[in-house]
């Protein structure tokens, strides 16, 4: 069942993602050669609790970091650890900041150094159908709307969509309905009305959009070990159009 969130609903989730969005900031800052991982999770962690908010994935479903680290060919849920960033690489910091019991969920993905020039279309063609989405968010429209405006600009510069992981509803639950993938046909699957609160999350590939899973049950990485980036938004579907709550 979706869920319509009031308008103090959705201020309480804009503070918590303003927080994440302030963290954010301070982590691209930090983005360079030498770096690990697991500094950049401790970080994340400890800039949260200064702020009165917790990191939700930390005891989802027993996954144990605050934040998933994924560096070149993992697309999500890599688990931060003593890998060390080396110029050219690509990490994606993704988070989910609980404030008061109100959640905000996004993602960012960041060159390392000087990064090939492959890398950094990979980048920004990620970044940019990310908002090629959001700007369809709006009442009336259908979620597959905000889905095919991702699949087809991303697929036109040369790109693929990864299928198996999607964005969703978000309020007090990480995941709430309705899913919303980043590909498929327009016109198609729920009305967006106002009150929904969803994330859109596009993740793109050089190479194949399939998937393969690690030993470790969570880290999902591109079948043909190309690159993958994500770019993520918790975005407030309201009368006056889309509003990202997790602007930076």
């Amino acid at each position: 069942m979706i869920t319509l969130k009031t308008k103090e609903q959705i201020e309480n989730m804009k503070k918590a993602g303003e927080i994440l969005a302030a963290c954010h900031r301070e982590i691209a800052g930090m983005i360079r050669p030498g770096i690990t991982t697991q500094e950049i999770d401790q970080f994340a962690e400890a800039f949260m609790k200064k702020n009165g908010a917790t990191p939700e994935q930390k005891g989802y479903n027993g996954y144990q970091y605050a934040t998933c680290a994924s560096v070149n060919d993992v697309i999500c849920h890599g688990f931060p650890g003593k890998y060390v960033l080396k110029d050219g690489d690509i990490v994606t910091i993704d988070m989910v900041v609980n404030l008061n019991g109100w959640l905000a969920d996004s993602a960012w993905s960041y060159a390392v150094g000087q990064v090939t020039p492959e890398a950094q279309h990979l980048l920004d063609v990620t970044k940019t159908s990310l908002y090629k989405g959001i700007e369809l968010a709006v009442v009336g429209n259908r979620i597959g709307d905000v889905s095919n405006a991702i699949q087809t600009y991303a697929e036109g510069e040369g790109l693929s969509v990864v299928r198996e992981f999607i964005g969703h509803g978000i309020g007090e639950k990480m995941h709430e309905e309705p899913q919303v993938p980043h590909y498929g046909p327009p016109h198609r699957g729920p009305r967006l009305k106002e009150g929904m609160v969803i994330t859109i999350e596009p993740m793109l590939n050089i190479g194949t959009y399939r998937s393969k899973l690690d030993s470790d049950g969570w880290t999902a990485r591109t079948q043909d070990g190309s690159l993958s980036a994500q770019y993520e938004h918790t975005i407030a579907i309201t009368a006056d159009g889309p509003v990202i709550l997790t602007a930076q």
